[in-house]
């Protein structure tokens, strides 16, 4: 998949395994080599840009300033924490799949209330 993810390390490692069972490429801090390592913000997106792939993070605040200071990037994809891996991977998966241009875009993956699937 084009602009396919590279997950910041604050993800949860079950979403990122369910994204790649739904076909995602997603590729980790972890799998750069750089697990132990406080990789700078900026360095992440500065790495997903190069490699023309999207950022996946639960580091909301700092990635949306970033896109507002840097909107040139594949895109950004800004999630809450859910506990519910499946759910929050299924909803990341709608709604970049149909997703075809992946240029300077800030996505938003809200966890659903209580009670909502």
């Amino acid at each position: 998949m084009s602009g396919a993810p590279v997950r910041n390390g604050n993800f949860p490692r079950p979403v990122v395994e369910e994204l790649r069972r739904l076909g995602h490429d997603v590729l980790t801090i972890q799998d750069t080599g750089r697990a132990e390592q406080a990789v700078p913000d900026e360095e992440v997106l500065a790495f997903a840009v190069r490699e023309a792939r999207a950022v996946l993070t639960l580091n909301r605040k700092h990635f949306v300033h970033l896109h507002r200071e840097r909107p040139e990037h594949s895109r950004i994809i800004v999630c809450t924490f859910d506990p519910d891996f499946v759910a929050q991977a299924e909803r990341i998966h709608a709604t970049i799949t149909p997703e075809s241009e992946l240029t300077d875009k800030l996505l938003r993956i809200n966890r659903r209330r209580s009670g909502h699937r």
